[in-house]
């Protein structure tokens, strides 16, 4: 147990973290294991339920009837001045290098969609189809989509890293990357993903936090340009539905008023005491793990000696062997011959991602099983393997989000091992979903 003089030591410490995550630390937008979660907002702004993570909610428009096609352009007044402005920007991609604003934007009569996002997010990942969709159908009628991309971990700063992740996920748009948050902080924002929609006066019309909701921000967006002057008459409306959840989930759902999924769990100990300093349960559930910290420096790293019991608490991560404890990630702490060293996890979702690096560089393994057993090809995630005996692994060669498990169908409880001899393995986060398809 920590001693009186650490506790004091510690409490100083988890002050100066608070600040620290009012900056750096936002959240993933409705979380999976709560599917209609949503903040209060001010009641001026039309803002649909978020929907994150593994789930959806239907979309609740207050008005659902489609603009006419056309419409004469709306006359514009004065750009508002209290448009948050897009400053402190690291880079800008897909812009030839020029800086964009949106008070200009919407002057020229453009309706411009802010769309805040890091590449290993799982659930921003999930919404990029949809913008993929609106950018190829109304960017020729004025819609301008901004990513800003507002990094979680330190390595989603690398502008390299930025460049693959818009290339990887095919993103036209113009991407700004706002490393130090000043965007971030400007819209007041807290969520990722997070949409705000503003007309060619400079008005912020509507925003939605999360996932789903899709038709209704599509509404949203053609309602703006029609306003604007937009002629949509050859533009067919089809309105996007949200994704599907997986048919053993929604069963689930009928039997029990509110299924398991397991929430995001974070590796690094800045966000395990920050959680334990709210009042919540920590992601990693060993007491050995808060132990290893040595109090009073926020950049400390502790060494992890631990055994796995044998009952694991669901949601909960675990770790064998020795580990290095960071601020942000945990990494396997000495090379081994026979995949002593491990991490464990009792899950409940149908599909698996994890944040996982190198710090070296160096490409490594990693085994996985689920129960006890190498995957197959039924189980398997995107990013998974199998060498010559039969061995399941994912191969880590760069920092981002590896597909680990996709069941058939949603499990309630699960248990997932993944083992490396490397001293390179790096977790960063785990994320889950229970979508029919998809991460």
């Amino acid at each position: 147990m920590l001693t009186t003089t650490n506790r004091i030591a510690w409490g100083f410490l988890l002050v100066a973290l608070l600040a620290i995550a009012a900056v750096a630390c936002g959240q993933s937008a409705a979380s999976d294991s709560e599917p209609n979660a949503a903040p209060t907002l001010p009641p001026a702004v039309t803002t649909a339920p978020a929907t994150g993570g593994g789930s959806q909610a239907a979309a609740s428009p207050t008005n659902t009837a489609e603009p006419p096609a056309t419409a004469a352009p709306l006359a514009r007044a004065r750009v508002d001045m209290n448009i948050p402005e897009i400053a402190g920007i690291d880079a800008w991609l897909n812009t030839d290098d020029v800086e964009l604003s949106i008070a200009e934007l919407t002057a020229e009569g453009k309706v411009v969609l802010v769309d805040f996002w890091t590449y290993t997010c799982v659930n921003c990942i999930r919404t990029l189809p949809y913008l993929r969709e609106w950018w190829a159908q109304y960017e020729d009628d004025g819609l301008v989509i901004l990513g800003i991309h507002a990094p979680e971990f330190e390595f989603e700063k690398d502008y390299d890293n930025v460049v693959d992740a818009v290339a990887t996920y095919n993103i036209g748009w113009p991407v700004a990357q706002d490393n130090n948050m000043v965007t971030w902080r400007n819209f007041e924002n807290r969520y990722w993903p997070a949409k705000y929609l503003y007309n060619s006066r400079g008005e912020q019309i509507y925003k939605h936090f999360g996932e789903g909701a899709y038709g209704e921000t599509e509404q949203k967006i053609r309602a703006a340009l029609v306003e604007a002057g937009a002629d949509l008459s050859d533009d067919p409306l089809n309105l996007p539905a949200d994704q599907e959840r997986d048919a053993a989930f929604q069963e689930a759902q009928g039997l029990l008023r509110r299924p398991s999924i397991t929430p995001e769990l974070y590796a690094g100990w800045h966000r395990n005491f920050l959680t334990a300093r709210a009042g919540r349960r920590p992601y990693v559930a060993q007491q050995e793990y808060f132990e290893s910290i040595p109090p009073g420096d926020p950049e400390a790293v502790g060494l992890l000696d631990a055994t796995v019991p044998q009952d694991l608490t669901p949601h909960a991560l675990y770790f064998q062997g020795q580990w290095s404890v960071g601020p942000e990630h945990i990494r396997h702490a000495r090379v081994t011959e026979e995949l002593e060293d491990y991490l464990a996890l009792n899950y409940a979702a149908k599909s698996v991602n994890a944040v996982l690096t190198s710090d070296s560089g160096e490409p490594y393994q990693v085994v996985v099983t689920v129960d006890g057993a190498m995957l197959t090809s039924e189980n398997a995630g995107a990013d998974v393997q199998w060498d010559e005996n039969g061995y399941s692994y994912v191969l880590v060669d760069e920092p981002r989000l590896y597909g680990i498990v996709d069941n058939p169908q949603y499990l309630p409880e699960s248990i997932l091992i993944m083992r490396s001899d490397s001293d390179d393995f790096g977790l960063f986060a785990f994320t889950f979903g229970v979508y029919a398809e998809g991460p």
